[in-house]
C-alpha cells in the first residue's frame, strides 16, 4: 500500500478509503468484520464512515458495527485513521424533532457524543460535515468545532458535497478566526465519467490544501465492467448505471472505454481507481468492497501504472471541463 499526506496535515493515510455505507444494510456484521481485517492486512489505514450509514430506523447501525470491531483488540483502533460525517436527522423516521440535524453548536455537540458512543472510541480523527447548512454561519461552526479539538474528541475538520465557493467561505473565516485549521479534507462526487468537480471544487481545495476524497470512483458500477458483465450473465447493471447505459450514446461511450482497457489487458474497476490516483490533488478514492476479490482489485489499482497514451485515449472517451476558470469563462 503506498500513502500520503491528507492535504496540508501531518497525517499520513492510505492512497484508498474504506468505504463502510454497506456495513448493516447490504454486509453483516461478521462479513463487515472481515472485510475491515482484510483491509489493515492489505495496508489501508483510513475508514470512513457517516453517522446516518445503516439508514431508516437503523441509522446509525454502521458506526455501531465499526465500534464492535474497535472492541476486539488488537491495536485496531490505533491502527485506523476513522473519518465519520454528521448533518443528516438521526431521529427515528417520521419523528424529526428541531436541532437534530444540520450543522448548529447544539447538534455537532449532540452528534459528536452518539458517534463516539457508537464507534467505542475515544475520538475521531476526521469529523466531516456531510452537507453545506446554509442556515448556521460558520463563525458558530468553528467555535463548535474548536471546543471539540480543545476537548479531545476530533483531531481535523473535513467537508463532503461541498461547492468550492464554501469551501473557500469556511477556511477562510477559520483563518480570521485564528487558532482553527480549518477544513483538511473533501469528499466529493468524483470519477472518469462526472468530472465536474475539476471546474471549481478540486480547485478550491487544492488553493486551500484540502485533501480530496472521491466517492463513487466507479460511478455506482457504470466503470466496472458492466457490459462485459451483463454479457457474460453476471450481475446486471441496476440504478444510476442501468439508467445510463439505456442511453444509446452513454451505453457506446462505456463500451467504448471497456474496449479501450481489453486492448490494454485492465481490468476496468482498476483502471478507473488508477486513474483517479494521478489526478491532481486526490488523496485517495473511497472504495466500498463486498467481497475479498474486490479488496484485493481495488489494491491492484494503487500499483497500476497508467501510460500516457492510455490517459490521453481515456480523456478522448471522458473528456473533462478542461482547467478553471477557462473551461467556463470562454
Amino acid at each position: 500500500m503506498k500513502y500520503t499526506q491528507l492535504g496540508r496535515t501531518g497525517l499520513k493515510v492510505s492512497r484508498l478509503v474504506l468505504g463502510t455505507m454497506n456495513f448493516g444494510p447490504q454486509t453483516d456484521e461478521a462479513d463487515s468484520h472481515a472485510i475491515m481485517d482484510a483491509a489493515l492486512e492489505t495496508g489501508i489505514n483510513f475508514f470512513d464512515t457517516a453517522n446516518v450509514y445503516g439508514w431508516g430506523e437503523n441509522k446509525g447501525r454502521t458506526e455501531s458495527i465499526i465500534g464492535n470491531w474497535f472492541a476486539k483488540g488488537g491495536e485496531r483502533r490505533d491502527k485506523v485513521v476513522l473519518a465519520t460525517k454528521m448533518y443528516g436527522n438521526m431521529a427515528p423516521e417520521g419523528d424529526a424533532w428541531p436541532n437534530h440535524d444540520k450543522l448548529s453548536a447544539l447538534n455537532i455537540r449532540r452528534a459528536v457524543d452518539a458517534s463516539l458512543k457508537r464507534l467505542q472510541t475515544d475520538y475521531i480523527d476526521v469529523y466531516q460535515f456531510h452537507h453545506v447548512d446554509r442556515s448556521t454561519p460558520f463563525e458558530e461552526i468553528w467555535q463548535a468545532i474548536d471546543v471539540l479539538v480543545q476537548q479531545g474528541k476530533i483531531l481535523y475538520a473535513g467537508s463532503s458535497n461541498f461547492p468550492g465557493y464554501k469551501i473557500a467561505q469556511a477556511n477562510e473565516i477559520a483563518a480570521r478566526r485564528g487558532g482553527t485549521i480549518g477544513l483538511v479534507s473533501e469528499q466529493c462526487l468524483y470519477n472518469l465519467a462526472e468530472r465536474r468537480a475539476e471546474m471549481e471544487v478540486i480547485p478550491a481545495a487544492q488553493e486551500y490544501g484540502l485533501g480530496v476524497i472521491p466517492w463513487s470512483p466507479l460511478h455506482g458500477g457504470l466503470l466496472g465492467g458492466v457490459i462485459k458483465k451483463e454479457v457474460q450473465g453476471g450481475r446486471r447493471a441496476s440504478g444510476r448505471a442501468a439508467d445510463t447505459l439505456a442511453d444509446p450514446t452513454s451505453r457506446a461511450q462505456i463500451q467504448s472505454y471497456e474496449d479501450l482497457l481489453e486492448k490494454h489487458g485492465i481490468e476496468p474497476g482498476e483502471a478507473a481507481l488508477a486513474w483517479l490516483l494521478t489526478r491532481p490533488g486526490v488523496t485517495g478514492p473511497i472504495v466500498g468492497p463486498r467481497t475479498a476479490e474486490q479488496l484485493a482489485s481495488a489494491v491492484r489499482a494503487v500499483e497500476l501504472e497508467l501510460s500516457d497514451d492510455l490517459l490521453t485515449s481515456l480523456d478522448e472517451i471522458f473528456p473533462g471541463p478542461g482547467p478553471s476558470p477557462e473551461a467556463f469563462a470562454w
